[in-house]
């Protein structure tokens, strides 16, 4: 029972930093910022963990991500923590962010290039649908007890690392550029490289978030893995990054 547990445990925390740098990569570098392109395999790959992993639509967190960029820390941002307070986007995030998801006005402005196809039509936009299968799968590897434990603490894993990189992210860390967003190298160990928030801030298009000496994304690790089989591309070389940032 207690290895299983520990199995179950141990996999939970797998499966979070699949979704975490699978949010990273696709749902933020690939759609919102259309900074590194994926190969369609690659592509349809992070689709299908998205859908099973977290049951977002991509449409839906692009446009609430875009949004938050054109209001960052302002009246209208959905989740800014100036605003709203530590806590609230810490631990609500998830409200927030279904609030604003939830708006056609914002999805139809901010994600018009990501039209709902037969695939999210017909499957993936039936977001109980892909988390189930998920959930399925850990109970069938570990039972339902440690199944059930290891769907839960993933659950809660996730949402709080997307709740830290909105709250702590533009409220502590060091700002080299001159945004609200701040670095918090430690943030950015858990989160494959989010944690880098005021140099995202300062250079949306830049694919790796990682700038400057000691500074580390392990999110740029798998699009250099990637772009290595020539299954990615950056839309900034190491060249146009450098003079962009120094």
């Amino acid at each position: 029972m207690l290895s299983s547990t520990l199995a179950a445990i141990v996999t939970s925390v797998i499966v979070t930093q699949v979704a975490i740098f699978t949010t990273t990569i696709y749902l933020h570098r690939a759609l919102s910022h259309r900074s590194v392109t994926l190969a369609p395999g690659v592509a349809w790959f992070f689709r299908i963990v998205t859908w099973v992993t977290t049951g977002l639509r991509p449409r839906q967190w692009v446009a609430v991500h875009r949004l938050h960029h054109a209001k960052s820390d302002e009246e209208g941002d959905p989740h800014s923590p100036r605003l709203l307070g530590y806590l609230k986007v810490q631990l609500g995030n998830a409200v927030l962010y279904r609030r604003a998801a939830a708006r056609d006005d914002v999805v139809r402005r901010y994600a018009k290039d990501l039209p709902a196809d037969r695939w999210d039509l017909r499957l993936l936009d039936h977001a109980v649908m892909g988390l189930a299968i998920g959930v399925v799968a850990l109970i069938a590897l570990f039972g339902l007890r440690d199944g059930l434990l290891a769907a839960g603490l993933h659950a809660l894993s996730y949402l709080l690392l997307s709740g830290a990189v909105n709250a702590i992210g533009h409220l502590w860390g060091r700002r080299p550029a001159d945004n609200l967003a701040g670095n918090s190298q430690w943030l950015a160990w858990l989160t494959a490289g989010e944690g880098l928030h005021n140099n995202h801030h300062a250079l949306p298009t830049a694919a790796r978030l990682a700038f400057r000496k000691g500074e580390v994304d392990p999110g740029w690790w798998v699009i250099t893995w990637l772009r290595r089989r020539g299954w990615a591309a950056v839309r900034l070389g190491d060249d146009a990054l450098a003079a962009r940032t120094t």
